[in-house]
């Protein structure tokens, strides 16, 4: 009998240290998966031009021209244009192939090949999303909320590590493009579902991070000069204590009120950056290329008032499809009709 009571309380200890053990463990890993990882925006002033458009427009036949009509190869010449980085969005399972993962993978390629930093826009749709539109991926469709998450998740991370394996780590990673009411609806609509929404945006941000944690995650909504739409947001995401590092803004003013939403804009971003201690990047602003003068006075004056801001306030600009001239009915690049860049995009040259 007292063979086997030596033998029972053996067997107790051994279990007893076992859960010492793995119970700092399991706590370990708790923390590690609810971490803000600290971010640090970067030095200089990001001149940032999104081209998601380029595969296409060489395969249709377009060709790129520098200001004296030299052909250009369009990411060399984004480069001699004063640009640093290139942002690139990426649908799912797009219908023609352009803009999924093989086709980002070539582009991005391209733009690390010439020393050009990335920005990934998720758009988890199989098209455009933006704030009249988010649709969920056909396959995605009568997923319940978690399995949802398991997709933003495998998706980001599917993408980014394939980069990875290319030996390309971009700078900054969008979850969502124009969320003003959330993204894959209805059932990540935030204003209906805010708790859901900031369940996907965490999902992307710990795909992000589980690649690199120096990657900036953004979170991107339009009209940044709406301080309404921006703090219902950021209020919001914040109650569900939503984890990102960036704001990302859009906008796209005309020749009667650049001025005015300029000054908005910048009021905006000082504002949200005392509430949310956030920096801003504006990832998409366009103008008329028809109007070349007004244009490239918004633009100078937008870069001259976020250079007079701390990089913890704001740290750049991105013009959006600048190159895209005599397509798809798109007025709000930067080349004029002959595939030459107009004066428009002048102050990326500072």
């Amino acid at each position: 009998m007292k063979k086997y009571l030596v033998l029972f309380f053996s067997l107790l200890l051994f279990l007893q240290s076992c859960a010492q053990v793995e119970t700092p463990i399991a706590s370990k890993t708790i923390a590690l998966d609810t971490i803000l990882y600290p971010y640090t925006p970067p030095a200089e002033l990001i001149k940032g031009a999104d081209i998601s458009w380029v595969t296409e427009m060489e395969k249709s036949g377009m060709s790129f021209y520098n200001s004296q009509g030299v052909k250009k190869d369009c990411f060399l010449l984004m480069k001699e244009l004063g640009f640093n980085t290139i942002r690139l969005r990426v649908w799912v399972n797009p219908k023609d192939g352009f803009c999924n993962l093989s086709d980002l993978v070539v582009k991005a390629k391209r733009a690390k090949a010439i020393g050009l930093k990335l920005l990934i826009d998720f758009h988890y749709s199989d098209s455009w999303a933006d704030p009249g539109k988010q649709f969920i991926p056909e396959e995605w469709k009568g997923k319940m909320i978690s399995e949802l998450e398991t997709k933003i998740y495998d998706h980001t991370f599917e993408v980014l590590n394939t980069l990875k394996s290319n030996n390309i780590i971009p700078e900054f990673v969008q979850i969502g493009n124009e969320t003003n009411d959330g993204m894959m609806w209805d059932v990540g609509r935030a204003s209906t579902n805010m708790d859901t929404f900031s369940k996907f945006i965490e999902a992307g941000y710990r795909a992000t991070k589980k690649i690199d944690v120096s990657i900036g995650v953004i979170v991107h909504i339009s009209n940044g000069y709406d301080k309404k739409l921006f703090n219902w947001m950021f209020d919001g995401l914040k109650k569900y204590k939503t984890r990102f590092d960036i704001i990302g803004m859009s906008l796209y003013p005309d020749a009667k009120n650049w001025s005015s939403l300029n000054q908005l804009c910048i009021e905006n971003i000082t504002e949200l950056n005392v509430k949310f201690n956030k920096p801003t990047l504006l990832c998409e602003i366009g103008f008329n290329y028809s109007d070349p003068e007004n244009g490239k006075m918004f633009v100078e004056d937008l870069k001259n008032r976020i250079n007079k801001l701390s990089k913890k306030q704001a740290f750049g600009l991105m013009y959006w499809e600048p190159q895209a001239y005599n397509w798809k009915n798109y007025s709000l690049g930067a080349f004029d009709a002959s595939g030459k860049p107009t004066k428009i995009l002048d102050p990326f040259l500072d």
